[in-house]
């Protein structure tokens, strides 16, 4: 591993300047779980590592009901998976923290890690635009709120500046009857990356009509992608085998997959369909609709 400096500011000013004066060759570092290695292999050759660990905004990890759920960049997965309001309000977001690597790896991997990857196989990203998440950004020239969803612009790519950083994700008070799920298709029973993943979130009326619907996909587009068609196929329906089937075969019309050793490009497609249909159905169970 090629040397580097490391420093670890306690304020969001301190890595402000020491991003600042990295001359665009600094990375952050939240957990350190993929870093690390990324750096050992030579992916990455950083002149500074920035420890994010000791700022306490980026470990804020606080819900209200009328503000919703606010998560520090560098709030590790298991306090998010563990923390009561998360399991209570956000079951889209307690599973797949869950699901990240070994309990070891979940006590010290981070929300900000697992987005700040650009990973299109990044278990707590797509769930998360399904809840229509947003990030606050920080760098020289300030501080912007933008939706999750628009931050990706390539595998391993952020829309972020190099001097610029992730503070925290905020996710928005869950409405009346709502609902939200992952679901996704590993090998192995655990440790591995997703083959094809679904974040899905739902709405629905006292009759059971769904009034708003996100269908998110992992591992299946150079990016995390929302499923539009798919969602147009549910938003103001009753659902239905039927309903939930068309958003299926929907889905897939996001999809753009690749082959490669997990998988086959052919094979990622049908699971988007049989994934959509279970985190669909998964959403309606935990509110007591029947799907017919």
């Amino acid at each position: 591993m090629r040397d580097f400096e490391y420093v670890a500011p306690t304020s969001i000013d301190g890595a402000v300047q020491a991003f600042a004066g990295a001359n665009g060759n600094a990375r952050a570092l939240a957990g350190g779980t993929d870093l690390i290695d990324q750096i050992r292999v030579g992916r990455w050759t950083p002149e500074i590592v920035i420890d994010m660990k000791r700022i306490p905004e980026l470990n804020i990890l606080e819900y209200s009901a009328s503000t919703g759920l606010r998560i520090g960049a560098a709030v590790s997965l298991a306090r998010v998976h563990n923390h009561p309001d998360v399991v209570a309000n956000y079951p889209g977001v307690e599973i797949p923290t869950g699901f990240v690597g070994s309990v070891q790896i979940q006590n010290r991997g981070s929300i900000g890690g697992n987005i700040g990857n650009g990973a299109p196989s990044g278990d707590t990203i797509s769930p998360l635009i399904a809840l229509n998440a947003t990030v606050t950004i920080t760098g020289p020239r300030g501080q912007r709120e933008e939706p999750l969803e628009g931050i990706f612009a390539g595998p391993g790519q952020l829309t972020l500046q190099p001097d610029e950083f992730l503070v925290e994700v905020k996710v928005p008070p869950p409405a009346p009857r709502s609902s939200s799920h992952y679901v996704r298709f590993i090998p192995r029973a655990e440790m591995d990356i997703a083959v094809a993943g679904v974040g899905v979130s739902m709405t629905v009326a006292d009759g059971g009509r769904v009034e708003e619907v996100g269908i998110v996909l992992t591992s299946v587009a150079p990016t995390p992608v929302r499923a539009t068609a798919a969602e147009g196929v549910v938003r103001g329906q009753q659902l239905t085998r039927d309903i939930v089937r068309q958003a299926g075969e929907r889905a897939i019309e996001a999809a753009s997959p690749i082959s490669d050793v997990r998988g086959s490009a052919e094979y990622r497609i049908e699971l988007v369909k049989v994934l959509t249909r279970r985190a669909l159905a998964s959403c309606a169970g935990q509110l007591g609709v029947q799907v017919d």
